[in-house]
């Protein structure tokens, strides 16, 4: 068995519409395609063996068990290999239970799919399910204890923190979307103009100043103190000299702590004497060379969580700790506290395990403790210095016992600092009564401020502090999207693009789209090359300057990697024709219009999804839509239109010489087709039909008025500016030169159908085929060109994609011949530049040469480079 390659979906896919996070591994059994699990001597018994959790797996069976069931009855190993893999992930505290395995129509191979957590995670389980098959299969021992730890470990350094991940999660319950902008914690909630962006728990609406301040405890404590905020006094100290004054001043028990210092990093309390004191203050000055040195002030650890100025929540922190029972040691004690089912790995569950560290180790030496020592009977033992939850502290949620005095004087501190989200420490006897009566104090004010410690407190009501941080961020009624028109099909998906991107951007709008030739800004192009994939598309929309992204999606990202975007308002798609088929594991049509379906499946229940009614298999794809359908057609009297209209529905259709929209039955007249330049007068009827579906997406949005439609139609030229490579004619002065991208038989079809109704006499044609299409593909190029060109150069694309050039001409000149029997000038010249030049050079008056274009820019380049020269010499003559 082999792994022959393994992907990461990362959104809306072939596989599944709701299910966005997959691992796509395609295997290949050898010969264990002959080897099912109830021929494998004792497989099954090892398999339940080390994974006896399996029992809950259902299977296609329906019930517990369901799973062992088949793999007593024999199922392949890719089916195995699903299983363990969602198993492991769940092992490791990431439950998981998608899958699929498929075979991908050759013999022996499959892709095994499923659903995954953190995706490093998913890459790691997928190796190791296919390492733990095989040692099932030989019998060998395997321990999974080393893989569930790395997993977990992976778990924890990748994936979003609790406070972040709670607040993207009520970003999307609330329908928000989200980009992770880095592997930390930097996150984009929204799109395009409407975006906002958080770090941890910093907002970007969250004053640097603020932060700067909260991160310098002198400069805190000073502003709070001259605002009568109960402080600790203390000072800061860079030296022995200035803490033996500060002894003096201030007298034990002292508190000691660098000034800039987070998470209680370098923080030493309850010091009581001069060897805790200068140890405190090297432990400090580890983290900066200036120290708080101030008076440790008793009672409890109290953190106020106040969002947007408003009171939120408060806890009382309590740190790691154990209770003696007189009988058992100190390491005993922490390895059953460590057994709470509520403690896990990191933030994997409420409570984090205790961990044995240098910390620990002082807090014991400072009492002449070691973990032999046997406490006294409900003698408390402090293993920490702080009562971080991620370090084993607990917390108890006290929100409700808060005394008005102490919320008004929260949200007075988080005024003065000027922060919009802060946690407020405060020690003090209790939160019940003021701290002004109880003697309580402010010891900090924090920046990003942990949630966990109120989210999954350890006793006491959860509180849901991510709600008002985003309601802080998008005020109800604000979703922070920006209108996505998403774009598929097998041809004339660019030039669809292009034309809704121009409509757009004529009614006023800031547009950002990609192409197959590169992504846009406002018609600046920021990157170039094939862009139709999630990678493009996301660059779209993380740009803050974009209020409308039209976005062409092509097979290739869905099958690679996903959607980039959950849902879209509107979705086109243009046909589905035979391209492209035998890769990817896709090979019939069919097949393909279910890859193309995954964009109108994406559709928002309230937007709209436009279908080629003139298209069997697109129009079929309404049928598992939850979203309005339109349609488009190139025939007024196609029936699927007339139902539609008598129900009501909106369409798009050519009739009588004109782009027509009908809403029901009414008809409105948008422009004749011979004003609209790309259609050259009505000659290209590609170009009619992928006007269509422009027209009427645009015109779905109530702001893009009939007035802007007609204005982008009739300045949307087919240039190499607005349309490169998309029927680019080039007059020069005693022929013609015509380039486009056509590249399958489909495409090809199309244009040679708009070549025939040009003058031009002989019709030359530059042509080539793709090396990673069927033989029957490429043969078609061949017939089409025959039929249509009396002249004909064979070129070769830059990138031969598997085939040799030898048998892409054979394939090519065997399909001219079936359709010209007659001898046709023929020249195979492998270089495009070349071709050109050929043909340039060889041109007859009145002729027309058409090129099929592989690198379009350069294609256009040398063809605009020749008409340039030759206009410059013809006035110079």
């Amino acid at each position: 068995m082999v792994i022959e390659e393994i992907k990461i979906l990362r959104g809306p896919n072939y596989w599944s519409i709701r299910r966005k996070k997959l691992i796509q591994m395609k295997i290949n059994l050898g010969e264990m395609e002959q080897r099912p699990t109830n021929l494998i001597d004792g497989f099954a018994d090892r398999l339940k063996a080390l994974f006896p959790t399996m029992i809950s797996h259902r299977c296609s069976v329906g019930e517990e068990g369901g799973f062992f069931q088949r793999v007593d009855e024999g199922t392949w190993m890719g089916h195995v290999i699903e299983h363990i893999a969602l198993e492991l992930q769940t092992l490791a505290g990431m439950d998981c239970g998608f899958g699929r395995t498929r075979g991908t129509g050759k013999e022996g191979e499959y892709h095994v799919v499923f659903d995954y957590i953190e995706e490093d995670a998913g890459v790691y389980t997928a190796k190791a399910a296919f390492r733990i098959a095989e040692a099932l299969i030989a019998g060998e021992e395997y321990s999974l204890d080393q893989d569930i730890q790395v997993l977990r470990e992976i778990r924890e350094n990748t994936r979003l923190g609790p406070s972040t991940g709670c607040i993207v999660e009520e970003a999307s319950k609330r329908g928000i979307p989200f980009i992770r902008l880095n592997k930390q914690s930097l996150v984009q909630l929204g799109y395009g103009v409407h975006q906002k962006r958080i770090r941890a728990t910093i907002a970007s609406t969250t004053s640097h100043i603020a932060v700067e301040i909260a991160g310098d405890k002198d400069e805190t404590k000073n502003l709070l103190g001259a605002a009568e905020v109960p402080v600790p006094k203390g000072t800061v100290v860079r030296s022995e000299e200035g803490l033996k004054d500060a002894v003096a001043r201030f007298g034990y028990p002292l508190v000691i702590k660098p000034i800039d210092g987070n998470h209680g990093k370098g923080n030493t309390t309850n010091i009581t004497t001069w060897e805790q004191a200068t140890t405190a203050l090297a432990a400090a000055q580890h983290y900066s060379r200036s120290v708080i040195v101030e008076r440790f002030i008793t009672g409890f650890d109290f953190r106020v969580l106040v969002i947007n100025y408003k009171f939120i929540c408060a806890a009382l922190r309590t740190p790691a700790s154990v209770v003696g029972d007189g009988e058992h040691t100190i390491q005993w004690l922490i390895d059953e506290t460590n057994k709470d089912p509520r403690r896990g790995y990191g933030h994997e569950k409420v409570l984090t395990q205790i961990t044995i560290d240098q910390f620990t180790q002082k807090m014991l030496d400072d009492k002449n403790y070691t973990l032999d020592t046997i406490p006294k009977k409900d003698e408390l033992v402090l293993l920490k210095p702080t009562a971080n939850l991620s370090t084993g502290g607990t917390s108890t949620d006290v929100t409700d016992e808060v005394h008005p005095e102490n919320i008004f004087l929260a949200e007075r501190i988080a005024r003065i600092i000027g922060l919009d989200i802060c946690g407020i420490d405060i020690m003090a006897k209790d939160l019940r009564t003021s701290i002004y009566e109880n003697g309580g104090a402010v010891l900090e004010v924090n920046a990003a401020p942990g949630f966990r410690m109120h989210i999954e407190p350890s006793v006491g009501l959860a509180r849901n502090t991510a709600e008002p941080v985003i309601n802080m961020l998008f005020p109800q009624g604000t979703n922070g999207r920006i209108p996505i028109i998403a774009i598929t099909g097998t041809n004339g998906k660019t030039t669809t693009t292009r034309l809704t991107a121009h409509i757009c951007k004529t009614a006023g709008r800031k547009v950002g789209y990609t192409t197959s030739d590169g992504v846009y800004i406002q018609n600046q192009l920021m990157m170039k090359g094939d862009c139709t994939g999630p990678i493009s598309a996301q660059f779209v929309l993380r740009d803050p300057t974009v209020d409308f992204a039209v976005l062409e999606c092509a097979r290739g990202g869905l099958l690679k990697s996903g959607l980039a975007f959950d849902n879209c308002d509107v979705s086109i798609v243009t046909n589905v024709t035979a391209d492209h088929l035998g890769l990817g594991g896709i090979e019939t049509v069919e097949q393909m219009g279910r890859v193309k379906s995954v964009i109108p499946q994406t559709t928002f229940k309230h937007g709209f999804a436009i279908l080629n009614a003139d298209d069997d298999i697109v129009y079929e794809m309404h049928k598992d839509l939850s979203c309005n359908v339109a349609y488009f057609s190139m025939d007024e009297n196609n029936p699927r239109i007339k139902k539609h209209s008598k129900e009501g529905g909106y369409s798009a259709i050519y009739e009588n010489g004109y782009i027509t929209i009908l809403k029901g039955t009414w008809k409105i007249r948008v422009l004749k087709v011979t004003e609209i330049p790309i259609t050259y007068g009505g000659k290209a009827l590609h170009n009619v039909m992928n006007t269509l579906p422009a027209v009427l997406a645009t015109y779905l949005f109530k702001n893009i008025t009939i007035e802007d439609i007609k204005t982008a139609l009739s300045t949307f030229t087919p240039s190499p500016t607005q349309t490169p490579g998309r029927l680019n004619l080039f007059e020069f002065r005693h022929f013609k030169f015509l380039a486009d991208f056509a590249h399958n038989p489909a495409g090809l079809s199309l244009l040679c159908d708009f070549v025939s109704k040009l003058d031009g006499t002989p019709k030359v044609g530059i042509i080539s085929g793709t090396g990673d299409r069927r033989d029957e593909d490429i043969k078609e190029l061949g017939r089409i060109s025959g039929r249509y060109f009396d002249e004909i150069i064979i070129r070769q694309d830059k990138h031969l994609r598997g085939r040799t050039a030898e048998e892409i001409v054979n394939l090519l000149i065997a399909g001219i011949k079936e359709t010209q029997p007659k001898e046709i000038p023929l020249q195979i010249i492998f270089s495009e530049k070349e071709a050109i030049m050929t043909a340039y050079n060889n041109a007859q008056k009145g002729s027309l040469i058409t090129i099929m274009c592989d690198v379009v820019s350069e294609a256009l380049d040398l063809i605009k480079d020749l008409k340039e020269k030759e206009e410059k010499g013809y006035l110079a003559n």
